[in-house]
């Protein structure tokens, strides 16, 4: 059987990302929790949430490369797609910025215990390369990104597939929702750590949403039409392994 062409969905995500890459250099804080943010206390709790995840994600990509080689290019794809989206700086009118998450295209293709090791494996990246977040604070940045994410994206993929939706409908919904959702996430976990005087938790909460929600959900549509275009160049050029890979289901057309 011939072997199906991934170029074609690498090169559309690479000029994607060209445009809004030169188009977001300005300065701006990043979203990630920076390092040294959290109190030790939280920093070592999120650790510690995180780290089952990644533990049963690493088994499950042992068994879906030994099972299934062929699926390799594939999921460098869906690691590369994270890391490249996840690593551009939306600036924000707060003076902070928001940025694309691209857990759920890896999500879709592999499942949430494979992306949270990638999403994991990303945000190291950033932190090492690019100064994103931080190696103490890794582990919450993980779980909002790289373990929240993708549940919320796997959770609509299941529930629009029983429910025979339209998998580009699918597709975008939970590329979205993956999305803020993470953002959402983060916003708690920063109000846990630092609850306000006023109002305490909740509040605190309310402030840290509000920072990056009028950037963040124009970004989060914008990342699930582009999910949705990669993921149907990818049904086109490789089906093969999307059937090695058992995404495509005949509720899902």
């Amino acid at each position: 059987m011939k072997k199906q062409s991934i170029f074609v969905p690498a090169a559309v995500i690479l000029f994607f990302v060209s445009y809004f890459w030169f188009n977001s250099s300005r300065p701006a804080y990043a979203m990630h929790i920076m390092e040294g943010f959290l109190p030790v206390g939280w920093a070592v709790f999120w650790w510690i949430v995180t780290i089952p995840f990644l533990i049963f994600g690493m088994r499950s990509i042992q068994k879906i490369v030994k099972e299934n080689p062929e699926v390799k290019m594939m999921l460098g794809l869906a690691g590369a797609f994270a890391f490249v989206l996840s690593a551009l700086k939306i600036p924000s009118v707060t003076g902070s910025s928001s940025h694309p998450t691209g857990v759920g295209l890896g999500t879709i293709l592999f499942g949430p215990l494979v992306m949270s090791v990638l999403g994991t494996i990303v945000l190291l990246f950033q932190a090492l390369l690019l100064a994103h977040g931080g190696l103490t604070t890794l582990g919450a940045n993980a779980f909002s990104m790289a373990v929240v994410g993708p549940l919320i994206a796997f959770a609509i993929y299941k529930l629009g597939t029983k429910w025979k939706w339209s998998f580009s409908i699918i597709v975008f919904l939970a590329a979205m929702f993956a999305d803020l959702g993470t953002y959402v996430i983060t916003s708690l976990q920063l109000a846990l750590a630092f609850p306000s005087e006023i109002g305490g938790i909740a509040a605190s909460f309310s402030k840290f949403a509000s920072i990056f929600a009028l950037t963040q959900i124009p970004l989060a549509i914008s990342e699930g039409l582009l999910t949705v275009i990669v993921m149907n160049l990818i049904r086109k050029y490789n089906t093969d392994e999307l059937k090695l890979l058992n995404v495509l289901h005949k509720e899902a057309r």
